[in-house]
């Protein structure tokens, strides 16, 4: 499974999301969109928007997530929450 994590500095859901995915030991890719504007533009494209959490999870994009998104993303895919 691959996880992307899209994210501003200083989000706390953000913040959140990571927790929760470090706790659960899955891991994951940050790309942080206030540092580089590249991946500002990579959000965009993907999700049509630029809120913080974005997740792209084996391709299927949750914007602006939550944890209980992620956590019904993950349990869809066999991980035991």
């Amino acid at each position: 499974m691959k996880i992307t994590l899209y994210r501003k500095s200083g989000c706390p859901w953000s913040a959140a999301v990571m927790g929760f995915l470090n706790e659960m030991n899955i891991p994951y890719e940050i790309k942080n969109v206030t540092t580089n504007p590249a991946y500002a533009r990579e959000i965009e494209a993907i999700s049509g928007q630029s809120k913080s959490p974005t997740l792209s999870v084996d391709g299927v994009i949750l914007p602006d997530a939550s944890v209980e998104e992620v956590a019904q993303v993950l349990e869809k895919r066999g991980i035991v929450i």
